[in-house]
């Protein structure tokens, strides 16, 4: 971030929505931002609460560009009650980036039909895996879709290994759910409100199956890809390009390559790159100092035989780093299927 030199105001260009939302919650106020944060779920809190955290020497010209850019943006409304949703979308798009956004403004332009499966956010995923472990397995589906892809993940595993496979297929088929299904997953959950007319809410796919499949521990993730070949060899292929592998950081640019240098350390990143072929390593050779890459070399070439599964938990380590760097804005991860922002 950039600081203030000669009179000129810093611009903070490096700022990423969350890092500007963070911003304009802890200015104003203690009890405003609290019910800001009312509104919030689970995880948009979390992130928005270690951001705060981790927030230190914010410049006044950068809480300045923050509220300009945020009072711009409520200019541009015609006025109160006229396009409400058009602005809502826009002020939160603009506040947590469209990613972030996205969870949120279902809730609230979908007129909370969803608010009795939002709890589950906040319950430790046994808890969750506990509630729906005898529900009919197209009810779980749609559970695990709608949980963020860590938490589903978790959800998942807690999930006995006999029934993990077909969870996965009826999320990839899954396309949208209608009202009444929402409807039934509320009364499960003592969360008694209508549906009647709510729209369909598209949940489930084969993205939706990929992303769960990322944050699955490598063993889990083996075993029910090989079974799905088995049972659906189209259907895992799909969700194969859509997954981002170890390997697909050889699509990250060199400046993403080096942020995420900068967070693992040496012992992880070279049980990892054990598993990992010569145009990756030349890769991570070429961002990093001339002296860091010959040690590194070195100690590649001198380390001795290591167990598969020492290499796969390397492997998902960096890539959760690499994740939470896209989060931030920090890096673009682009998988099999196409470039994309996770």
């Amino acid at each position: 971030m950039a600081d203030d030199a000669k009179g000129v105001t810093a611009v903070p260009a490096k700022l990423n929505p969350m890092e500007r939302a963070a911003v304009l919650l802890m200015t104003v106020g203690e009890q405003d931002a609290a019910q800001v944060l009312k509104h919030l779920g689970p995880r948009e809190v979390q992130r928005l609460g270690t951001t705060m955290a981790q927030l230190s020497n914010v410049q006044r010209g950068s809480v300045e560009t923050v509220f300009n850019d945020f009072i711009g943006v409520v200019r541009e409304q015609t006025g109160l009650g006229v396009g409400n949703e058009e602005y809502i979308r826009t002020m939160l798009v603009s506040a947590l980036g469209e990613d972030r956004a996205g969870s949120l403004i279902d809730r609230i332009l979908l007129g909370g039909s969803t608010k009795g499966l939002d709890t589950l956010k906040w319950l430790d995923s046994r808890s969750v895996a506990e509630l729906i472990r005898y529900e009919h397995p197209q009810i779980q589906a749609i559970v695990i879709s709608y949980l963020d892809p860590d938490q589903a993940a978790d959800v998942l595993q807690s999930m006995p290994e006999n029934v993990r496979l077909d969870l996965v297929v009826r999320i990839a088929k899954l396309t949208s759910v209608q009202p009444t299904a929402i409807q039934e997953l509320n009364d499960i959950l003592e969360k008694q409100f209508s549906a009647t007319n709510a729209p369909q809410k598209g949940l489930g796919g084969v993205k939706c199956a990929a992303d769960i499949m990322n944050f699955l521990d490598s063993s889990i993730e083996s075993k029910i890809m090989e079974a799905l070949q088995t049972v659906d060899e189209a259907l895992a292929t799909s969700i194969a390009d859509l997954m981002f592998v170890f390997d697909n950081l050889k699509e990250v640019d060199d400046r993403g390559i080096q942020s995420l240098l900068r967070e693992v350390s040496s012992e992880v990143l070279i049980l990892a790159l054990k598993g990992s072929d010569e145009e990756l390593r030349e890769k991570i050779f070429r961002n990093m100092s001339k002296r860091a890459g010959e040690l590194l070399r070195d100690d590649l070439e001198n380390k001795g035989p290591v167990r598969v599964s020492e290499v796969q938990t390397a492997q998902k380590e960096i890539l959760a780093v690499a994740r939470r760097l896209a989060e931030a804005g920090e890096l673009v991860l682009g998988g099999k299927g196409g470039e994309q922002m996770l």
